[in-house]
């Protein structure tokens, strides 16, 4: 396989496993089914998979609350299966990065079983309990003011032994005690046991929140819509002791060739995130910079910002921060948790606006992160309240609409379940599954899907976009433009929001030469100051030798 640092220069697709393929009519995907799949996949031009989990779980949390971190769910397949979708994978050039979730356990989890058993138990310390006072009229109170991210207390009495323990999600996800250095062991372990089996990389789920504080002080009040966001997390997450762990971890993987860690930073900012990354920490972290996902209410109501100028903005923040500390960022447009981009920010059925979306994820400086169905413009999916599974969604439904709306099945064909399963599947299908497919957008030249293919081979034919750094050109009401410049090559970006005919004048100095791609049609074009813009359209230029290097 290749030896250059893929993650740097490759783009990864996430594949939400229940969602993608099913191939033992259960209804959930599997992963035979990614194998299969496999064939599309490298047609699609994409260097490495995310797989989000298939461990054995209960799904109280969908798979984020595992019972067992060296196994396969006997619904998702085999080991042997994995074995197979690795050795298939690494055949197409296609490496592997697994989810990765050690801040917590399902309470199914054999440790956690023996941890409540009593307070004498081997793996009691394994995980975070403290004795309970009570209050004057008999009720347990809690060791202090946490608050649970889906909803109540981060406190769970158990009367067998007496004591609380912690739980940062839902109750049945209890939080691992990483000062115990048996559990840091024993999650050493569990990527020693993966990396054995040819994963190139983790994805570390909400890694930032593993240690807490060791005197579990109360979190300082501020403003916020739930309980969870009316604290300041400053006890319960981002503790110093992460970064020795981050340093043990790196120094496992670079005892291996080419193997990679990404981490989720929770209440991520560039800063944060920034502050978790380097030679001796993790490759890259998640910062989120055009998800917009902040606020519940926005999620709600469906407003979000999104203009030349926001973005440009978020842009140029990130860019200072991580270009001065010499660290690559991630991009990210949608994932499992969030809802899709395409339907954040389009209005109408067309997919020019997804075109746009579409040339920032694969134009910006960083690492893209693609979501399963993002390159066919898979819609948010619309759910009522009882057809809710996600635990946060049902918690705080309608303010916040959960989780399950991104997660709907991969849509490949016209066939009674989209071609994802013969039966009915977990989740149900978006209902426009019958006309937006895989099937069709192979027919059609100017699909979303062949646009997405043909940007992914531009960047992997050009250096400036892999690489190179990015220089802002413009930023008005309309037009977002930008060079990407390497020391071979400058390419212009050109993005037009507007739903009306427009021209632009570009600087002086900014001579384009050849159209290397364009939404609304046309393989080339003469040199031009001023360039004609059609609704919506995406453009991508080389320039003439000599200009844009101002």
């Amino acid at each position: 396989m290749d030896t250059t640092l893929w993650w740097r220069e490759g783009v990864i697709y996430q594949i939400y496993p229940r969602s993608f393929q099913d191939t033992n009519a259960n209804g959930l995907g599997d992963l035979p089914g990614i194998t299969s799949r496999l064939p599309y996949l490298q047609d699609l031009g994409i260097d490495a998979i995310w797989l989000s989990p298939f461990f054995p779980t209960p799904d109280k949390d969908f798979g984020y609350d595992i019972r067992d971190y060296c196994g396969v769910d006997e619904r998702f397949g085999t080991l042997e299966d994995f074995d197979r979708l690795v050795d298939a994978a690494h055949r197409r050039g296609i490496r592997l990065v697994l989810d990765m979730v050690l801040n917590h356990t399902s309470d199914q989890h054999p440790w956690f079983q023996d941890s409540r058993r009593s307070r004498q138990s081997p793996h009691r310390d394994w995980y975070i309990w403290r004795p309970v006072s009570r209050t004057r009229f008999g009720r347990w109170k809690a060791p202090n003011n946490w608050q649970a991210s889906f909803g109540g207390k981060a406190w769970e009495f158990d009367p067998t032994s007496g004591e609380a323990y912690l739980h940062s999600f839902t109750r049945e996800q209890p939080d691992l005690n990483w000062r115990n250095l048996q559990v840091r062991h024993a999650m050493l372990d569990v990527f020693r046991f993966w990396l054995e089996r040819g994963a190139d990389g983790f994805r570390l789920d909400v890694f930032n929140a593993y240690f807490k504080d060791a005197r579990f002080r109360d979190n300082p009040p501020k403003l916020g819509l739930r309980a969870f966001d009316r604290q300041h997390h400053i006890h319960d997450m981002d503790q110093p002791e992460m970064m020795p762990f981050l340093q043990e971890l790196r120094a496992l993987l670079d005892s291996y060739p080419q193997r990679y860690a990404v981490g989720e930073t929770y209440l991520a900012s560039p800063e944060k995130t920034l502050g978790y990354c380097g030679d001796d920490k993790l490759h890259q972290a998640f910062s989120f910079d055009f998800t917009s996902f902040s606020s519940e209410i926005r999620a709600a109501l469906r407003v979000f910002p999104w203009s030349p100028r926001w973005i440009l903005k978020k842009i140029n923040a990130r860019e200072r921060l991580f270009n001065a500390a010499g660290v690559l960022p991630t991009t990210v447009m949608s994932n499992h948790d969030l809802p899709r981009a395409v339907s954040r920010y389009t209005r109408g059925e067309d997919d020019r606006m997804a075109k746009i979306i579409m040339t920032l994820l694969l134009t910006l400086r960083g690492t893209p992160f693609l979501y399963q169905g993002e390159e066919i413009g898979m819609r948010e999916l619309r759910l009522k309240r009882s057809e809710l599974h996600d635990p946060a969604g049902k918690k705080y439904f309608p303010i916040y609409p959960g989780r399950d709306g991104c997660r709907a099945p991969m849509q490949w064909d016209d066939s009674p379940q989209a071609g994802f399963s013969t039966a009915r599947p977990w989740l149900k299908l978006h209902p426009d599954a019958t006309r937006r497919h895989v099937r069709a957008q192979e027919k059609d030249p100017d699909s979303l899907l062949h646009f997405t293919r043909r940007l992914i081979a531009l960047r992997k034919a050009h250096a400036a976009l892999r690489g190179g750094e990015f220089i802002p050109v413009l930023a008005s009401a309309h037009v977002l433009a930008y060079l990407r410049r390497s020391e071979a090559e400058t390419l212009l970006v050109v993005l037009h929001f507007s739903r009306r005919a427009r021209h632009l004048t570009l600087p002086p100095g900014i001579l384009p030469l050849i159209c290397l791609l364009s939404s609304a049609g046309g393989a080339t074009r003469p040199a031009a100051q001023e360039l004609h813009l059609a609704p919506l359209e995406v453009s991508l230029w080389s320039l003439q030798q000599g200009s844009g290097q101002g």
